[in-house]
């Protein structure tokens, strides 16, 4: 059964995971192009962060950034032994929920424009393609897409 429940990015599991979407990010797209965040600075007040579980195992991590007019998915990222297994779609509904319990309306996101995976996972759940939104610039690297709630 997977669990989905918040945790700090900083648990050790958590971290590792972090790295290595990281990674990942840093080896398909230029350094202008990447706007994960740093695993500190997931600890902030505006920032759920989430992980998915099986027994004390953390297959994967995702995050809701609350702004001032929406909500923002950030760091969504599931080990690759756990692809395939509803990780990603677990966390995402956790995410919603928390996005409606907290008063938000719409949530967007930015994601890779060849990280396919995820955009069907996106478009599965409702999200559309939209333009560039908050501190973003229209990157060659980029893909916007965003749900109302």
């Amino acid at each position: 059964m997977i669990i989905v429940e918040r945790t700090d990015p900083r648990h050790p599991q958590a971290a590792a995971l972090l790295k290595q979407s990281h990674a990942l990010m840093q080896s398909l797209f230029p350094p202008e192009d990447n706007f994960y965040l740093d695993i500190n600075d997931l600890v902030a007040p505006n920032i759920h962060f989430f992980t998915a579980r099986e027994g004390d195992e953390i297959l994967g991590t995702g995050a809701l950034m609350i702004k001032d007019t929406y909500g923002e998915i950030k760091s969504m990222f599931v080990s690759q032994a756990a692809r395939g297994k509803g990780v990603a779609a677990a966390i995402l509904r956790q995410i919603e929920d928390t996005a409606c319990d907290e008063g938000v309306s719409l949530l967007k996101l930015e994601t890779g424009n060849v990280l396919h995976a995820a955009h069907r996972l996106y478009a599965r759940h409702g999200f559309t393609e939209c333009g560039v939104f908050g501190d973003y610039e229209t990157g060659k690297s980029s893909l916007f897409m965003e749900k109302p709630l």
